[in-house]
């Protein structure tokens, strides 16, 4: 499996530079294996900031022996920095867009499920992960300018946090940066904002531990406990390039169950029952077998297909856990999830979308 990781991660380090000094991956999502851009829209917070995270975890994982992987990680940073701002007024002043036209340098206009909203629609949750992205970006580097972007995130959505009850999220799935005017009172990615407040208190920026102990309360008390009916389900609300009210996503939950696993008591004295409530909760509504006793994921209610980001995730966090003792089940579904996933990656490097075909290339996430 390492092989396979390292030949990935090797495809994209030979990904070309565009006329702006980016790779081509870090302003499209969706490009062939030949590194064209086959699909005109983008979402960059979360190929970004998912992006910055693996390639650090590599980083570390190698040594930081190639210098490259740094760079590039720095250049997904660049980009999210220099071309993804909202408009510099209104309720969410230069706050990272969650969706747009690759084409634009930079980004103007919302693309995807946003669009239909306006131009300067965002999702709040995205700007969770691109502040935490960019917050660890800074502490590898030094370079300020991700440690302002992740501030600058992170006040705002302090300033427009609202409370969050057993029907809406302490932030709505979209709103209109500009005008404030929102949609969606249920967003079920609520756990990278939590990591962006706990890694900012980590840097002394005290004014966040109110709105921080309010997420962690309203994560603990209301959306680890609902249930899972998907009119009152919690998890629903997370794909950029869909506007469907009550579609749980696999996604979200699985993520808060990896943060419960890295902080375990620390942040819940209960995280082994609720890391398991999570990952049933995936396994019950969006995977399906495959030969050899493989489980594959599915991303959401509309979407079973095994998309290979959401697959990937089931089988780390399935290793996480079973390394923080959950049990030998999920030693097993870990090792023959990510054991299938090895086929889906050509020789040069290529990964699939899906884990039942082969080419065209995405950004993994």
């Amino acid at each position: 499996m390492g092989n396979a990781v390292d030949l990935e991660m090797e495809f994209y380090l030979r990904c070309p530079l565009d006329a702006h000094g980016y790779p081509v991956f870090a302003f499209t999502t969706f490009m062939d294996g030949e590194y064209k851009v086959s699909r005109m829209d983008t979402i960059p917070c979360t190929q970004n900031g998912m992006g910055i995270l693996s390639y650090l975890k590599y980083w570390e994982h190698k040594g930081r022996t190639n210098p490259k992987v740094l760079d590039w990680a720095k250049k997904m940073g660049d980009y999210l920095v220099n071309e993804t701002l909202t408009p510099n007024r209104g309720a969410w002043p230069r706050f990272t867009r969650s969706t747009g036209f690759y084409m634009d340098f930079p980004l103007f206009r919302a693309s995807q499920g946003d669009v239909r909203y306006g131009k300067n629609v965002i999702e709040p949750d995205k700007g969770g992960i691109s502040g935490y992205a960019l917050l660890k970006l800074y502490k590898a580097t030094g370079d300020r300018r991700y440690l302002k972007q992740a501030v600058r995130n992170a006040d705002a959505l302090v300033k427009n946090m609202r409370t969050g009850t057993d029907s809406q999220a302490p932030w709505p799935y979209r709103v209109d940066s500009v005008t404030g005017q929102h949609w969606g009172e249920r967003s079920a990615n609520m756990v990278f904002i939590l990591r962006l407040f706990d890694a900012l208190l980590e840097e002394g920026y005290t004014k966040y531990q109110r709105p921080r102990d309010a997420l962690w309360s309203w994560i603990k008390t209301y959306q680890i406990p609902a249930p899972d009916d998907p009119p009152r389900n919690l998890w629903v609300s997370f794909f950029e390039d869909y506007d469907l009210e009550n579609n749980r996503n696999s996604w979200a939950p699985l993520e808060t169950a990896r943060y419960l696993i890295e902080r375990k008591d620390e942040l819940d004295p209960e995280w082994r029952t609720d890391t398991q409530k999570l990952i049933q909760f995936a396994l019950k509504y969006f995977s399906s077998p495959r030969p050899g006793g493989v489980t594959v994921m599915g991303e959401q209610d509309d979407d079973h297909d095994p998309w290979g980001g959401a697959c990937s995730k089931l089988g780390g966090v399935a290793a996480m856990f079973y390394a923080a003792g959950g049990g030998e089940q999920y030693k097993e579904m870990a090792y023959r999830n990510l054991a299938w996933m090895t086929y889906f990656i050509d020789k040069d490097g290529c990964p699939c979308q899906k884990a039942d075909n082969k080419r065209p290339s995405w950004m993994p996430l």
